[in-house]
């Protein structure tokens, strides 16, 4: 009696576990990382960019307009990126190649991922120069929305992965 329902017990767990290990299967797709990570930095690059071309009309500030121009054509490259991700990822296959431009510059030195992170360590500077230049308030109200929008997708998504985690945890232990 004991025997079978440490065996009852043992196959809950192991189903439980089974969930677990499919929902973080899903966590780390490249449809999920790339709807909840990657298009929302690409959104906000893209309106840092069209913020940066705007305050040209500003005295003295034509090279914002040079560099806005590249940061909206780096923000769409990216954006396209992560949108054919996601889509290789829907028809179960494997892209041939990274999330965004700079991962794919690091992929030709083997190192895709750290480049990674510094495309993601830009698009934090980004955010920040947005908020503390004061820029964010030269949004139109639809732009503001689409940044709204890219933060809602992008925390929650996190605050959903790290309780996930921490879930894990504790069940793994009790």
């Amino acid at each position: 009696m004991v025997a079978a329902r440490y065996e009852k017990s043992e196959n809950i767990v192991q189903g439980s576990l089974r969930e677990y290990d499919r929902l973080m299967k899903f966590f780390q797709r490249p449809l999920f990382l790339s709807l909840t990570i990657g298009v929302p930095f690409c959104i906000f690059k893209l309106l840092f960019g069209m913020v940066a071309i705007q305050v040209v009309t500003f005295p003295y500030h034509g090279v914002l307009a040079v560099f806005g121009w590249v940061v909206v054509l780096w923000a769409g490259t990216d954006l396209a990126m992560n949108a054919a991700k996601a889509l290789f990822d829907l028809f179960d296959r494997q892209a041939p190649f990274e999330y965004c431009t700079i991962a794919q510059m690091g992929a030709c030195f083997h190192m895709p991922l750290v480049f990674l992170a510094l495309d993601t360590l830009l698009s934090f500077v980004i955010i920040c120069v947005m908020l503390w230049s004061g820029w964010i308030t030269l949004l139109t109200p639809v732009e503001s929305y689409f940044w709204y929008a890219a933060t809602t997708m992008n925390l929650i998504s996190l605050s959903l992965v790290m309780l996930y985690n921490e879930v894990r945890k504790v069940r793994s232990v009790s």
